[in-house]
């Protein structure tokens, strides 16, 4: 077809609405989908910015200025998106008045051209005198109340199943917009984000995904964090594996307690939601200080961070217990497990300090090269990791999935059926067409003749 005589505006909707558009932009976002789920996003691991060259490298500027780190966001991706939403009301628009006039406005005859591209055809021999009312009688009963049509030279009668049916095409394209709409809106005003509470502590803002500080609109307070562990295969006690780690949390606003929120319980997979703001557990650790001696020095760390030995080595406080007997058996009092990073290089090497097994502390140190290293003890408490999360256009996509789904449903397994009859000079021409499934309509169809045939008295022709 050449683009002679068309207007620019029809050429511009034919090619906004070309199927060849929808496969291009389809393509385009699985491929960059791809890249999304391999390149981190969000905040970046220190480890993955310095495999890449760090923050001054050009890998690094480049992914940065490309979006690739907050991809999902990222104008480009948001215009991918908007530009399919676009391409599916296009083919809508173009093509919806035509199976609109198909649904509604029926062939109620049938010419040569139809009983030609008809998907399945017969021919019966009635009586000439066959009346009218007697032919649509064995039509309803076998098929459905047909609509008739008296003619000079013929008698037509039309039957349809499920005209709506045509229309389903329709609705998924409608459920992927509303999806596309939703996920836009999530990403313009929705927000994820992580906050760490300490038992005891109360907080009102969280750090989202690009760093910054956000207000939360109310208080949230860590009453009690607890850990529990898997017990060790040999039956020698709890094992360092957590089973189950549950924060119990009190929402407050302007000092007083929400209703419904106090003590209210926080495990993996049972988040707390308020006011669209939805807390799923994450991790945990610990905050506080832990005091060592390494030789005749004395050293404070804080949980989980490291500090610097006298011969140059690092040390990194993996983590503490005040009673260990529940971990390991004849060993009581507090207990750390701690990282070495030799000065020089090498593997770094872990190990366990005691602060009652003085023996074992020298044996650990000698096996590491490094001074003997006590753990005396130390303030710590646990804390909570929450991800915090806010979708307001979760709604929008949870209705566009289910009109997807009925859509995909009607559009597949409800095909539109129809049926044409002609009845002239003592023969009755059946012809039946059906969107989908026409092998399985085949037999649908030879049945239904069957039946008429009996209804009729008559036999095929």
């Amino acid at each position: 077809m050449t683009t002679e005589g068309r207007s620019i505006g029809d050429q511009a909707m034919q090619a906004i609405a070309s199927l060849r558009l929808t496969m291009f932009l389809l393509i385009c976002l699985a491929v960059v989908s791809i890249i999304g789920t391999i390149i981190p996003q969000g905040t970046l691991p220190p480890e993955y910015v310095a495999s890449i060259g760090g923050e001054q490298g050009n890998r690094y500027k480049l992914y940065s200025l490309l979006g690739f780190f907050n991809m999902y966001h990222a104008w480009w991706f948001q215009g991918l998106l908007t530009a399919l939403a676009l391409n599916l009301m296009a083919c809508t628009i173009k093509r919806l008045p035509h199976v609109w006039r198909i649904a509604t406005r029926p062939e109620l005859t049938l010419s040569s051209a139809q009983e030609q591209g008809a998907t399945c055809r017969a021919e019966l021999p009635l009586p000439e005198d066959t009346d009218r009312e007697q032919l649509a009688k064995a039509v309803t009963a076998v098929i459905g109340r047909p609509t008739v049509t008296p003619q000079e030279e013929a008698l037509h009668l039309f039957v349809q199943r499920r005209p709506w049916a045509r229309l389903a095409v329709y609705v998924v394209h409608a459920s992927v917009i509303l999806i596309f709409i939703g996920a836009i809106i999530g990403n313009v005003f929705g927000f994820k984000g992580f906050v760490a509470i300490p038992e005891g502590a109360t907080v009102n803002s969280f750090t989202d995904r690009s760093g910054k500080e956000r207000p939360l609109g109310f208080e949230l307070r860590c009453d009690q964090f607890t850990v529990s562990y898997y017990d060790n295969p040999d039956g020698s006690g709890p094992s360092q594996m957590p089973r189950e780690y549950k924060s119990i949390l009190t929402l407050t606003e302007n000092g007083t307690e929400v209703p419904g929120y106090k003590h209210a319980r926080l495990i993996v997979n049972e988040p707390l939601t308020y006011k669209g703001i939805v807390f799923y557990q994450s991790s945990y650790g610990t905050t506080g200080s832990h005091r060592f001696t390494v030789g005749d020095t004395g050293m404070t760390v804080g949980a989980e961070e490291s500090a610097h030995l006298p011969d140059g080595s690092i040390m990194h406080v993996l983590e503490t217990v005040q009673d260990v007997s529940p971990f390991i058996a004849g060993k009581t009092g507090p207990a750390a497990r701690i990282d070495i990073h030799p000065a020089r290089g090498g593997e770094t090497v872990t190990l366990l300090s005691f602060a009652n097994h003085p023996e074992d502390n020298r044996r650990e140190s000698a096996r590491a090269g490094v001074p003997v290293i006590t753990y005396l003890g130390g303030d710590e408490r646990f804390y909570t990791g929450l991800q915090v999360n806010k979708d307001p256009g979760v709604w929008v996509v949870w209705i566009g999935c289910i009109l997807m789904c009925v859509g995909l449903y009607v559009a597949f397994f409800m095909p539109h059926q129809r049926f044409w009859f002609r009845f002239s000079q003592g023969r009755l021409v059946i012809a039946a067409h059906t969107t989908k499934g026409q092998a399985g309509f085949r037999q649908q169809f030879d049945t239904l003749v069957e039946r008429l045939q009996s209804s009729l008295g008559t036999e095929e022709k």
